[in-house]
């Protein structure tokens, strides 16, 4: 068992490798950029995750990428504009608002407005069909009502 246990554990140690990120730049101005980029980035295959956060190649292949460009000198905007290039609006975690992502970003208040007016339509619906009940209850009060003061009349 304890044999089973040491071949699991070294063949997890490349995956696990790989998502720690050990890179280093020669200046914390480049390292800050490295890190403000790798959180900016999302990865194309977690989708949900940063690039500094997923563990998958892509995402390493992109930290990779981004580091080499800071080592060249690039700046964060035109590494930035050289993802967005290349692959889409969709690989910035936040991404901006224009009109190809305004559904990214108007899609949930448009949801939530049309599950809201579903709600009040089916309460309004509801009201409705009961009011016929009322209705009739309210007519025959009045019926019994304008008898007895005719008969007291």
């Amino acid at each position: 068992m304890k044999q089973l246990i040491l071949i699991l554990t070294l063949l997890l140690v490349p995956v696990l490798a790989q998502a720690i990120d050990s890179r280093q730049l020669p200046t914390p101005e480049q390292q800050g950029a490295y890190d403000s980029l790798t959180a900016e980035l999302r990865c194309l295959v977690c989708q949900n995750q940063t690039i500094a956060d997923s563990n998958a190649e892509l995402a390493a292949d992109l930290r990779r990428q981004v580091y080499e460009m800071l080592e060249k000198g690039q700046s964060k905007e035109a590494i930035l504009q050289f993802m967005t290039d290349r692959y889409g609006d969709f690989v910035l975690y936040k991404p901006p608002f224009k009109a190809k992502t305004g559904l990214l970003w108007l899609g949930p208040a448009l949801f939530l407005v049309l599950g809201l007016l579903a709600v009040f339509w089916v309460i309004k619906q509801k009201k409705a069909a009961q009011s016929p009940e009322q209705g009739q209850a309210e007519k025959l009060a009045k019926i019994r009502r304008l008898l007895d003061e005719g008969d007291a009349s």
